[in-house]
């Protein structure tokens, strides 16, 4: 299960991530220091760190699918895949509106413009949390040998037990160890 995009023969979407998971969640601690300090300054810097998050979350998503292509069907590393790529879609969408909402007062803006950012950012966390599973557990364009049916961290078995084809842990069904 190697990546197909590399540099260097290292997986070039996991190098990507790191910009948007950044850009976008420190936004969200400008905007914090505005409304601790009321200096705007802080909110126009997170309107050009969104600006940047977005631009290379996008380019992180256009990777990703292209990695997430080549993840045979009907596993369950490619389900998770799914929900991992849709969720970055709705966060980076929150985002967008975000900046579209503060494009006339970047140092001002809306509380609108705020909850989406901050509704963005914690969802982040949760896909970022699939993307480990992704990589960390499942081995996705890391490992050769990937398993690729691993069941999830959460349900206490380990990386190693392999759950029968029609298992589904976002499902909650009981996978069984071999």
């Amino acid at each position: 299960m190697y990546s197909k995009i590399k540099s260097m023969d290292h997986p070039l979407h996991l190098m990507l991530v790191n910009f948007p998971i950044g850009l976008l969640t420190t936004s969200v601690i400008f905007d914090i220091l505005h409304w601790v300090t009321g200096n705007g300054f802080w909110s126009e810097i997170a309107f050009w760190m969104i600006a940047a998050g977005g631009i290379s979350g996008l380019l992180a998503a256009v990777v990703g699918t292209l990695d997430w292509t080549g993840i045979p069907a009907g596993t369950h590393a490619r389900r998770v895949g799914v929900w991992h790529g849709t969720a970055n879609g709705v966060v980076l969408a929150l985002f967008l509106v975000s900046w579209l909402l503060r494009l006339n007062a970047p140092g001002n803006p809306s509380v609108l413009a705020y909850i989406l950012s901050f509704l963005g950012a914690a969802l982040l966390g949760g896909t970022g949390w699939l993307g480990g599973e992704l990589t960390g557990r499942f081995g996705v364009g890391i490992e050769e040998g990937a398993n690729i049916n691993a069941p999830m961290t959460f349900s206490g078995l380990p990386a190693n037990a392999v759950p029968p084809a029609s298992h589904s842990s976002l499902t909650g069904k009981t996978p069984v160890v071999e």
